[in-house]
């Protein structure tokens, strides 16, 4: 079958990766960071096992400084449609769906945003969009964007009718300048929408207001898989989703599938993606992301039951939502916040 497939043209360079020593260690065991807490103890082990990690204290980053690098050297391309960040750019949609469906099963919610599917066409999202929707009695919504890049999503959401506030913070500079440049070219995002340079464990100290009032959605798209101890980032995070608030993810399961679909066909083969984008051991899969809000007592009672939608791309279609993929690839996990600090 290989022969006369046009995989064979691959196969040498799958082989040469597979051979690689490293490469078979990442992808034949799991790696020590996710391991169960009843582990030997290691440095690897703690990163995401927040109860157990005393490797750093609770008020440093959980950013890596090579990935603020990184994305910083993609920032003049963050809104070419057609650049390195186009799959940004098609699951925006996706992201606005599931903070519907999220809100929607909630019976204290009163949100509906409608987007509309325009296949592998960039999609945009106006306040035309809402039009369509009952916006009578609709709670106005704030939202924090953690992780915000170019504002893509940060955008999109302050446009909404639905929405009171967005603050969307960044720790990379040059990809906040990019984001401040776009914003200005419509003043009508002004009032609603405002860049912060910081990470979530600084925006206490630079932002007060932001932890009094706390927040009704709480995003980290395409965040979580780039920071170095995700447990301890998602502790932080949690004092901002106020009671009955959502925190809502996207991330990519850690699994062959992925390895191939973001590894090597993205990065090395077809360069869709640029090299050193993705790390595969950084990768958290959906059981993994889950327990961490199910893993005590006390988090089950201050979180609802997480829900979870796998998306795979489809060329010329985009991104679609896949029941069960969210166990190989790419997926967005959402959980509700039913109760106060003091509760």
């Amino acid at each position: 079958m290989l022969q006369s497939s046009p995989l064979r043209q691959l196969a040498p360079t799958i082989a040469r990766r597979v051979r690689n020593p490293r490469t078979i260690a990442r992808l034949a065991s799991t790696p020590q960071c996710f391991a169960p807490a009843t582990a030997s103890p290691s440095v690897t082990t703690q990163r995401w096992h927040s109860s157990h990690d005393n490797s750093r204290p609770p008020s440093s980053s959980s950013v890596n400084p090579d990935e603020i690098s990184h994305f910083n050297a993609l920032a003049a391309t963050w809104w070419d449609p057609h650049g390195s960040s186009r799959a940004l750019h098609l699951m925006n949609p996706l992201r606005h769906d599931f903070i519907q469906t999220c809100r929607s099963s909630s019976p204290t919610s009163s949100f509906t945003v409608l987007t509309e599917d325009s296949g592998d066409e960039l999609p945009s999202i106006s306040p035309d969009a809402a039009t369509h929707s009952t916006t009578a009695n609709v709670q106005k919504l704030r939202y924090l964007d953690i992780g915000c890049g170019g504002g893509i999503f940060a955008e999109s959401a302050a446009r909404l009718p639905t929405t009171e506030s967005v603050l969307a913070i960044d720790p990379s500079p040059g990809v906040l300048a990019i984001a401040r440049s776009h914003a200005k070219k419509d003043p009508s995002l002004s009032p609603k929408l405002t860049y912060l340079s910081s990470t979530i464990e600084s925006l206490p100290t630079l932002k007060p207001e932001a932890v009094e009032k706390k927040f009704d959605v709480v995003s980290c798209f395409e965040v979580i898989e780039h920071v170095d101890h995700p447990a301890l980032f998602l502790d932080h995070v949690a004092k901002f989703v106020k009671p009955g608030g959502w925190l809502v993810m996207s991330t990519i399961a850690r699994t062959w599938t992925s390895w191939f679909t973001t590894n090597f066909m993205a990065e090395d083969v077809l360069g869709i993606v640029p090299k050193g984008t993705h790390d595969w051991n950084k990768y958290i899969n959906e059981y993994e992301l889950r327990g961490y809000f199910e893993e005590t007592e006390e988090k089950r009672r201050f979180w609802g039951q997480p829900r979870a939608m796998g998306v795979v791309y489809v060329p010329g279609l985009g991104w679609k939502e896949v029941p069960g993929s969210e166990k190989v690839g790419n997926y967005f996990l959402g959980v509700q916040r039913l109760a106060s600090e003091d509760a």
